[in-house]
């Protein structure tokens, strides 16, 4: 009999569920698995399957825990339950229920205080590679407090630590795996000493205590008679234990999750607890979201012709959106010509009435934001940078901005060229030419640096670049890049991006060598890149736009090649260019007719021998003006506008306000505060 003739006071919670949500929401008893592709209403499945249950009788609410993997995603689970007259059911976070419970029983079962919980590893780490005679420096003891955190949740114990992962293809950069493995030892020792544990530790130590006392397992599978898992791609060995023994034998589990968008595998996620649920559970209903309500038809065929060749396949999205613009893939001569391409586009899309707030734009690594920061500042566009700091505020472009102003006042670096200066500073922070092999913080802030170094090489070409002017240039980035923000564009990685959504995405830097990354060597490694391209493509509801660049600087050899995932997806044009990527249109010196090489050159659009086509008096007028402007902001002249904006405008000699924005580092914040002020000079 329904729910509704048994209730028929109760309102129909099922009704605005399409068929497959609604077969979720009815079935009640598991086990249950629930294959949701992106964009097709998991959350709304699950939350009302749940209402389902409490509002028929079926569950009583305190009894239900509902899990998922972030405080954000189980405090809107906690929201809609709310509404839908079940908010006495648990939803929390693995971690969350497992401290929970450690709190409770571990006092009873030991007689003592519950360990302290602490969230940062790296000082114990300092303390434990001190013991070995070795030295780290933050960045290594990060990436040594990720990979604990991989072998901990993966249930590797320090004496088996070297053996599996050697066989996994794990590393830390610098140092072998039994070198890590005493490491991982020593700093479990001075964990203990010091009476404290780590987030890992909450699950193993819950997972302990439910194995090793039956009356303690007894008590919580009493209390907890019915299980919901969102996002079961990520669970982890030791999260799947915990699950288990949550569970003690009894099979009312629903899980909830998409293979495709497994990207945290290096990080302990296994997704063969979603795949083989069924090989777990032979008598489980298993069924698939397929209706997409995020995206437009054109990005849902786009992401499914990704997948479709691959073993990351998850479910056939099928579009439920009116059809919108058609996915576009772009080839650009060099990362500089791609940020400002992309920022244009910002910039139209802002003009045309798109908030800024419903803009991403999604790369591979936290190094490639710099050049979107830029080409968007100069422009007066507000931004965001998701997951990590904007570039000038990472720690160690800061650090490396400081010496370099050192050494420039110094003059220490006098006589050296520029970029043989700036590699020899940021050598002595441990900047190297050849990349790290690992991933992780040590890569990241290599990465970091190595911007730099390209920024240098590209500002060599310009008149009177020394190391002086050259911090100065990177001084007026940082200060262009700093402007206070509202509704401004999201900038991320792919894994910052994944739970978001936005009308409008840009995926960009999507080049063989940055996706997949080059430390991607097994089938694995690189199918899980594909994965993250998935998941950045779906992010997009309605505009989504794919680009990469040919040459890493301007100037630079055109050598790179579309990412090899984007094969089954280029129309024929762009597969045509990338074959051939020295037949694109070469800049061109408006003066001479000669190909420009430097970024120097292509953004005055001459070379640099050329003599300047630019009404030389006005140029000095616009100088005397930005001077004494300057001093009345009290900050430095180039943060105004770099000479090379005032060349443009003495060339141009723009009329109008929309003329004024079609300079290159003209953005419209500069024209409201400085337009009159230059019009008036050129009248």
């Amino acid at each position: 009999m329904a729910a509704q003739e048994l209730f028929p006071q109760m309102p129909d919670l099922l009704s605005a569920l399409d068929p497959e949500q609604r077969q979720v929401a009815e079935a009640l008893r598991g086990p249950v698995r629930v294959l949701a592709g992106a964009g097709t209403g998991k959350t709304r499945a699950i939350t009302h399957r749940i209402a389902h249950g409490v509002a028929t009788g079926v569950y009583a609410p305190t009894e239900v825990l509902a899990v998922t993997f972030t405080t954000r995603a189980a405090g809107e689970m906690r929201a809609r339950l709310r509404t839908m007259g079940a908010a006495s059911v648990q939803a929390r976070t693995f971690h969350s229920a497992a401290l929970r419970q450690l709190r409770y029983f571990w006092p009873r079962v030991h007689g003592t205080e519950l360990p302290t919980l602490t969230e940062s590893k790296i000082g114990m780490l300092a303390s434990a590679t001190r013991r070995q005679r070795l030295s780290a420096d933050q960045a290594l003891l990060r990436d040594l407090a990720s990979e604990i955190e991989w072998a901990k949740v993966s249930n590797v114990h320090p004496d088996d630590y070297a053996r599996v992962a050697r066989a996994r293809g794990r590393a830390v950069s610098g140092h072998d795996h039994d070198t890590v493995a005493r490491i991982f030892a020593s700093y479990e020792e001075v964990k203990r000493a010091q009476g404290r544990m780590d987030m890992e530790d909450v699950l193993l130590l819950t997972a302990g205590l439910l194995d090793g006392d039956e009356r303690v397992a007894a008590q919580v599978r009493r209390q907890y008679k019915w299980f919901v898992v969102d996002e079961f791609q990520d669970v982890s060995p030791i999260q799947w234990a915990l699950l288990r023994l949550w569970l003690g034998g009894r099979d009312e589990l629903c899980v909830v999750g998409d293979p495709a968008q497994t990207i945290y595998s290096f990080a302990g996620a296994d997704a063969r607890y979603l795949r083989d649920f069924r090989t777990e559970y032979p008598q489980a209903v298993s069924i698939d979201l397929v209706r997409n309500y995020r995206s437009t038809p054109e990005v849902v065929e786009a992401a499914n012709t990704l997948l479709a060749p691959s073993s990351s396949r998850g479910v056939e999205l099928r579009a439920q959106r009116p059809s919108g613009p058609t996915v576009s893939y772009t080839p650009r001569a060099d990362e500089v010509a791609e940020a400002e391409a992309v920022a244009a586009q910002v910039a139209r899309l802002r003009d045309s009435g798109r908030s800024l707030s419903e803009v991403a734009v999604l790369f591979r690594i936290n190094a490639q934001s710099e050049a979107f920061e830029e080409a968007l500042a100069a422009r007066g566009i507000p931004y965001v940078v998701r997951g990590a700091a904007r570039f000038f505020d990472r720690a160690e472009v800061r650090e490396a901005v400081t010496r370099l102003r050192g050494a420039a006042r110094s003059g220490e670096a006098a006589g050296d060229g520029l970029v043989e200066s700036v590699t020899g500073i940021l050598a002595g922070m441990g900047w190297t030419p050849t990349a790290p092999t690992a991933r992780g913080q040590t890569r990241d802030r290599w990465e970091s640096w190595q911007a730099l170094v390209d920024q240098a090489a590209e500002f060599a070409a310009t008149p009177g670049a020394e190391l002086n002017a050259f911090v100065d240039d990177l001084d007026r980035r940082a200060a262009e890049q700093h402007a206070p923000v509202a509704d401004g564009v999201t900038l991320a990685t792919f894994h910052a991006a994944k739970g978001l959504e936005w009308d409008s995405v840009f995926l960009c830097g999507l080049q063989d060598g940055t996706l997949p990354i080059t430390y991607a060597e097994s089938p694995a490694a690189v199918e899980e890149e594909r994965r993250l391209l998935y998941v950045g493509m779906t992010r997009a509801r309605v505009d989504l736009a794919l680009s990469w660049s040919l040459a890493r600087s301007p100037g630079g050899r055109a050598s790179r090649k579309p990412s090899r995932f984007l094969d089954p997806l280029l129309p024929e044009s762009a597969r045509a260019e990338a074959q051939q990527p020295r037949s694109r249109k070469v800049a061109r010196c408006r003066e001479c007719g000669r190909p420009l090489s430097t970024g120097a050159e292509k953004k005055v659009g001459r070379c640099a021998d050329c003599p300047a086509s630019y009404d030389e008096e006005l140029f000095e007028r616009l100088r005397e003006w930005r001077k004494a402007r300057a001093g009345e902001e009290g900050k430095p002249a180039f943060v105004v506008f770099t000479d090379a904006t005032l060349q443009l405008i003495a060339e141009h000699k723009p009329r109008t306000p929309e003329a004024l924005l079609r300079i290159n580092g003209i953005g419209r914040s500069k024209v409201e505060k400085y337009g009159d002020d230059v019009l008036d000079l050129v009248g």
